[in-house]
């Protein structure tokens, strides 16, 4: 039988002609219980259902989200990678339907205070990532703390997760205030895409969209995206209690649906910029380039 750390090497091999660029993606959020780990691990399970080859990196650190809902517990965790000379291939866990998870350790505050020898160690080693998956989805911690903003400025595409509640909202925009005062945040350059979660009709979705946006691009000059609804579902709340991923254990409810649809459009080639596929690697060396850490 052939194990998880043969196969993930098999993979690198396997596309070492192909230009190793993969997609990254960061799912955050103003304020923590809006369903943002359920949309990221969602999202990369019907992704890969789409014949794409996915990878969630948790960056919620000290929280887990990602292993409770899975169901699973990595033996080791980025911070293993840098640390006590484990693979990226080791550090991968495989998860339902064949996508990877990486558990992200204690926190990107770490990161900044590498040596250049474990900087070029992770470089190396997030190379080989982008070798082997198409999409990295980066669900990020929840709120306005400084590892939550280093991941959203890191990554070229951002999912913005909003339910109804006055207080999402207001979160929101304060993530987005903070993230439009960041040294080096150009508007143009980052994609952020407005997901409306729990809401009950596609006309409340539009609504908050809406909100969002009007303040957003009068007070702070930055234009949004509307990616779109998902559907107030109670398979929702089932599938975390039962440590089940909804697009699996639901596949027919209304918010797998709303995922399916949301999915859909993302991976939709005409939407989808050459450009933003700039890699995990690449995402981190600007990350160190911006603390002076390389030239």
């Amino acid at each position: 039988m052939v194990d998880q750390a043969t196969k993930l090497r098999e993979m690198v091999e396997e596309r070492d002609t192909v230009v190793p660029n993969a997609r990254v993606i960061a799912v955050t959020s103003g304020k923590g219980g809006v369903g943002k780990t359920t949309m990221s691990v969602n999202l990369a399970l019907e992704m890969a259902s789409r014949g794409n080859r996915v990878v969630v990196f948790d960056a919620d650190f000290g929280l887990a989200n990602v292993e409770v809902m899975l169901g699973i517990r990595p033996t080791y965790n980025l911070l293993d990678l840098i640390h006590n000379n484990r693979s990226m291939t080791e550090i991968i866990t495989e998860g339902p339907s064949g996508i990877g998870f990486i558990s992200g350790g204690s926190g990107v505050s770490e990161l900044a205070s590498l040596d250049n020898a474990s900087i070029k160690l992770l470089i190396s080693e997030l190379a080989k990532l982008d070798k082997m998956y198409d999409v990295v989805i980066i669900d990020t911690g929840a709120g306005i703390t400084d590892s939550v903003m280093e991941f959203v400025m890191m990554s070229p595409e951002v999912l913005l997760v909003v339910t109804p509640e006055p207080t999402s909202i207001t979160d929101s925009y304060s993530l987005l205030k903070v993230l439009r005062r960041k040294e080096g945040f150009t508007p143009n350059t980052k994609n952020i895409r407005v997901v409306a979660n729990r809401v009950e009709n596609v006309e409340e979705g539009l609504d908050i969209f809406e909100k969002i946006n009007t303040v957003s691009s009068k007070f702070l000059e930055t234009n949004l995206e509307y990616l779109g609804p998902v559907l107030l579902d109670k398979n929702a709340s089932m599938s975390v209690i039962e440590q089940k991923p909804m697009v699996s254990a639901y596949p027919d409810s209304a918010a797998s649906k709303s995922i399916k649809a949301l999915a859909a459009k993302l991976l939709n080639e005409e939407t989808v910029e050459t450009g933003k596929h700039m890699g995990l690697a690449r995402v981190f060396i600007d990350f160190f380039k911006s603390k002076k850490r390389i030239g």
